[in-house]
């Protein structure tokens, strides 16, 4: 099984239980409770369907029960593999095509109506959903928390990266895991609270109930006096030849994988977007020992934190700006992608383009919100807030602020008028929420005999973890705008502790000194699994990734707190103060083919992934019948997948205005119910035979 091992900062858990199971009449092995399509990528599968035209192969996109790629049939019913937990003995096959219905002429047995009551509704575990319960819980409310995974904590759980942000309000310099086992040992505590796990909310009705499949197999019906809808968000596909390959797919798709459960999911990849979640994807990669070819961004500038892209280029992975996928393509599964940069109108320039051998390829081009359920439940009359990802798209850091004042704001709504929001709370979530500012000029510090702070952390974005954790409070925030977004300096003693280092989350900060007019010394962190020993030499980048010379080690520290290494070198005065990381891979793994290998036909791009409905067949229809109502479209089977339209739906104005029509004369699609696939046993609960 393709398992990871050993991991620089989680725990490799040793006391899970192994069982048996069949995928395609194959005995395969797998962990009781994980994801099956986890297990199935741990024992190499990477093909889970095949439609219907074309005989296409069919891989994961979300991971998150968000699409339907990942549908297989499980023990004779069509299922979501990423959301239905492995049991022993299951007998899992390749869905060919579409699914038979069962045949059962039984009788109906007994069953049983069920229905929960509670004061407020909270529909998602994650960082925002977690604080609004919080603070409902501690106002005496009766609550109800719906999460269709097996542990709380959202996104926050495939988060091995520190967070930037205020120590204070959302634990900046505490990695993601961390935070959401914090957050869910606290909802646990309170007594008025009850969670369900593994259970998705499908729909919510005008009698104000909302309907929850159970663990994938019994039918609950809830009446609820508001409703907080913390939904967060799904990934973003985009068009290009090959894009449905087994192989490509959304990265968080991979980071569930990877971080929550441990799968050593690919070899090589090649990412698409440098957004945070493409530029954290890349560094989850190396720390899962997975290469990472190259990051590609089409727009001019790069779009996540700098300190971000810094640290991945220090890393050896370089990110080219201007560029796009214009192909993926293999037998059955990724093998290879290629790239061009693109002019003015961001239109391919097919003789820049260059090819790469890569396994898999990570989607990372935004999120959209999962607010479904609002407009439906503002349809109704509910009395419903939305918060985290699902209201806007911003940091987990801004979604806990967001989601403590949701709760209060509910509160307030029902009837608690005694409740007053202190203002400070806005300011932060707005400010944690804001886009990068100004950036910088990098500041070369004077050596002096004595350790002493460098920071290359040159861009305004909110975070404060170096000035907190300064035991001399040497270190300070420069105020220019008076906020966290300020940029720090060192201004004091330095006790050389290493705790700025340590809690860093951009690895921006390092310790150098001074040790002769031709030796100096520098402390660096390091992420990663740490096989060196003193008197070893690692190549030291300056902050582009430019490999400047090889340190010699002289110490290696571990701090347990931060999880994070501590490696002292010995280097030349004359690029101490440049010095700013440690190269990770070698230049080799990124690059390209000699020569460009690709067939690029855009209009083969596939729009609707669950029915296989192309760029060109959707823009000529649109021209053809002079469309002015996506409902339209359903014609030729556009939104009419499993998904509900989900990940489609978001591409039709890019469509539209191919086709030569203003988004604005167009009538939306209707989105269609229920939200999650659900047998008719369960919504009837059926007494098992």
């Amino acid at each position: 099984m393709t398992r990871i091992g050993k991991h620089p900062v989680l725990d490799v858990p040793q006391d899970r239980k192994e069982v048996e199971f069949y995928f395609d009449g194959q005995k395969m092995v797998g962990y009781e409770g994980e994801a099956v399509s986890s297990a199935l990528f741990a024992n190499g599968i990477r093909r889970f369907s095949v439609h219907k035209r074309g005989n296409t192969p069919q891989g994961i996109f979300c991971a998150n029960g968000q699409c339907s790629q990942c549908t297989v049939i499980i023990d004779g019913f069509p299922q979501k593999s990423c959301i239905t937990p492995l049991r022993a003995g299951m007998k899992i096959e390749t869905m060919i095509g579409v699914p038979k219905i069962v045949e059962d002429d039984r009788p109906l047995g007994k069953y049983e109506r069920r229905n929960e009551v509670c004061d407020v509704l909270v529909i998602g575990g994650g960082p925002s959903g977690l604080t609004s319960t919080i603070e409902l819980a501690k106002l005496g409310f009766k609550v109800i928390l719906v999460d269709d995974k097996a542990k709380l904590g959202g996104k926050l759980l495939l988060q091995t990266h520190k967070f930037f942000g205020s120590e204070q309000d959302c634990f900046a310099g505490t990695r993601g895991i961390d935070i959401a086992h914090k957050l869910e040992e606290e909802v646990r505590s309170y007594p008025n609270v009850k969670i369900f796990t593994e259970t998705s909310v499908i729909g919510v009705f005008k009698d104000k109930k909302a309907g929850l499949f159970v663990k994938n197999r019994n039918y609950v019906t809830v009446d609820f006096s508001g409703l907080i809808l913390s939904s967060g968000a799904r990934e973003k596909s985009v068009v290009f030849p090959g894009n449905d390959l087994p192989g490509v797919y959304g990265a968080g798709a991979f980071q569930t994988l990877v971080n929550r459960d441990l799968v050593k999911a690919a070899s090589k990849i090649l990412i698409i977007g440098s957004g945070n979640v493409g530029l954290i994807g890349a560094y989850h990669a190396l720390q899962a020992g997975i290469q990472v070819a190259a990051i590609v961004e089409i727009a001019p500038n790069i779009t996540g934190y700098k300190v971000h892209a810094d640290k991945i280029k220090r890393m050896g992975v370089p990110i080219y700006l201007g560029t796009t996928v214009i192909a993926a393509e293999g037998n059955g599964r990724l093998e290879k992608v290629t790239v061009a940069e693109v002019d003015n109108c961001w239109n391919p320039i097919l003789e820049t383009a260059r090819t790469y051998d890569v396994d898999t390829l990570l989607v990372a081009v935004g999120l959209s919100s999962a607010d479904e359920l609002y407009t439906l439940a503002e349809q109704y009359g509910f009395n419903v807030i939305k918060t985290g990802d699902c209201g806007e798209i911003a940091e987990a850091s801004s979604a806990m602020i967001g989601g403590r004042i949701a709760g209060l704001n509910m509160a307030k709504s029902l009837g608690r008028n005694d409740i007053v929001i202190d203002e400070s709370l806005y300011k932060k979530a707005e400010i944690l929420k804001s886009r990068p500012g100004k950036t910088h000029e990098l500041e070369i510090p004077e050596l002096t005999a004595q350790f002493r702070p460098k920071f290359t952390c040159l861009q305004e974005i909110p975070c404060n973890p170096c000035t907190t954790v300064c035991a001399k409070k040497a270190i300070r925030l420069k105020n220019r705008l008076g906020t966290i977004m300020d940029t720090p300096y060192f201004d004091g003693e330095c006790l050389a502790c290493g705790m700025c280092v340590a809690a860093c989350p951009g690895l921006a900060v390092s310790l150098v000194r001074k040790c002769s007019d031709t030796k100096a010394e520098i402390v660096l962190p390091y992420e990663f699994n740490c096989t060196a020993k003193e008197g070893d030499t690692m190549p030291l980048t300056d902050i582009d990734g430019k490999v400047l010379e090889s340190g010699r080690i002289t110490k290696i520290a571990y701090n347990k707190k931060y999880k994070t290494y501590l490696i002292t070198f010995e280097v030349s005065a004359e690029n101490a103060p440049l010095i700013a990381g440690i190269r990770v891979q070698d230049e080799s793994v990124t690059k390209p083919r000699d020569k460009a290998d690709f067939i690029a036909i855009p209009e083969n791009g596939v729009v609707c992934r669950c029915e296989h409905v192309t760029v060109k067949e959707i823009v000529d229809f649109i021209r053809e019948n002079e469309v002015r109502d996506v409902n339209q479209l359903k014609q030729i089977r556009v939104g009419m997948g499993a998904c509900g339209s989900k990940t489609c739906s978001v591409l039709m104005p890019r469509i539209f205005k191919m086709a030569g029509v203003d988004w604005s004369e167009v009538t939306p699609g209707r989105k269609r119910p229920l939200t999650v696939e659900t047998p008719m046993f369960a919504i009837i609960n059926e007494e098992e035979k």
